[in-house]
């Protein structure tokens, strides 16, 4: 009987241990799993490629410009003065106002010259009195050398007092001539059409003749721009003034140039070349040119500084990429391209002056080529990107 119950028990025990065998498998199995899918959760994945944005470069007909600083100044200036002298009467203009020419600006005290104009013309009445007198005397004495009643001499004294006497007709003319325009001269008149400075001198002052500057006048519209260009430009203008059959130093070409202010809320101005001087400053190496820019709304003053850019080569096909898409290696400035299978590389070029809000590419494209244009800080030589391609307008914003 004991060895029955032994043996029921051992069938008990291993009845009850298969069960929990099976549960420590799964468990083991299950925390294996999750191991797994840990260590697959860790590992870590490829990046996507980068996002780019790619363009054809800009293509078209274009003249290079160069860009040189200068001064606006007025076409004529004048300093007023008077031509009488005496004292200042009246002021008849507000300081900086426009006139025009011949406006009454200034009157002197006409007085001492209404005086000296009586005095002439008695003088005037007087010689022609004398010539009136001497004219008879004259026919007199011809009458008489006919009968032989007076002497070829007192014929000749004759004569000669009617010419004197003549002689002084024309001066006492002259001067009240003289007299006339001085009393014309204290009225002061404006010289020419422009915008007027204040008054140097206050009502009550002395003048002096032609000394005393009472103001000055620019003209305004329309205004010269007056800047220097080096030797080296300088040929090159000539050169293409040649090609085009022109002379530089004959109205600069004519060229057409624009003129932009410091303000660039003001919108450049257009203007054209229309002189350039006969030589080049031996200290500088410069010569000077001039442009005329027309100033209807009167914007422009004397003395502004500007910047003019002037055609500096004849029309070609350009190629123009944005100043953002080109990089720099060392001292080299780059384009990244990327090809059919989105594949990055680099090539070398040569930029030029900015055009229409683009960068002219002198050299190292054709045209052809898809350059990146936006996120060239996520591209690395041999790298594939994810290129979206997108079209540069004629002309940058």
């Amino acid at each position: 009987m004991a060895t029955d119950r032994g043996r029921d028990a051992s069938v008990e025990s291993k009845g009850s241990g298969g069960p929990a065998a099976l549960v420590v498998l799964l468990a083991s199995l299950l925390l294996i799993g999750c191991e797994e899918e840990r260590a697959e959760a860790n590992t870590p994945s490829a990046p996507p490629p980068p996002q780019v944005t790619v363009a054809k470069p800009v293509v078209k007909e274009i003249v290079e410009d160069d860009e040189f600083v200068g001064r606006f100044a007025a076409v004529s200036e004048v300093e007023v003065r008077a031509r009488v002298g005496g004292y200042l009467e009246a002021i008849l203009f507000a300081d900086g106002q426009l006139v025009e020419q011949g406006d009454l600006l200034f009157t002197i005290d006409p007085r001492p010259i209404e005086t000296a104009l009586g005095q002439a013309q008695a003088e005037l009445d007087s010689a022609n009195a004398e010539l009136t007198f001497a004219r008879g005397e004259l026919a007199r004495a011809e009458e008489l050398i006919q009968r032989g009643n007076i002497s070829r001499q007192a014929l000749d004294e004759r004569r000669q007092g009617f010419l004197a006497a003549d002689a002084r007709v024309n001066a006492a003319e002259a001067a009240l001539e003289r007299a006339r325009l001085d009393l014309e001269y204290t009225q002061i008149r404006a010289p020419l059409s422009g915008r007027i400075d204040r008054n140097y001198i206050s009502e009550g002052n002395l003048v002096e003749e032609n000394a005393t500057v009472l103001t000055t006048i620019v003209s305004t519209d329309p205004m010269y721009f007056y800047f220097d260009i080096d030797e080296r430009s300088f040929l090159a203008y000539a050169r293409d003034a040649r090609a085009r059959g022109d002379q530089l130093q004959e109205g600069a070409g004519g060229l057409p140039v624009v003129v932009s202010l410091s303000d660039a809320r003001e919108a450049p101005f257009d203007g054209r070349l229309d002189f350039s001087e006969n030589r080049l400053d031996p200290n500088s190496g410069t010569m000077r040119v001039r442009a005329v820019v027309p100033n209807p709304d009167l914007v422009l003053q004397p003395g502004l500084f500007g910047r003019v850019n002037i055609p500096g080569s004849l029309p070609y096909t350009g190629i123009l990429l944005p100043d953002e898409a080109i990089g720099s290696d060392q001292n080299r400035r780059i384009v990244y391209v990327v090809d059919g299978e989105g594949v990055v590389s680099t090539k070398e070029v040569r930029p030029g002056p900015r055009i229409d809000g683009y960068r002219v590419i002198r050299e190292g494209l054709t045209g052809e080529e898809t350059v990146v244009v936006r996120g060239l800080m996520r591209v690395r030589p041999g790298v594939t990107v994810s290129a979206q391609e997108t079209e540069l307008p004629p002309t940058a914003e």
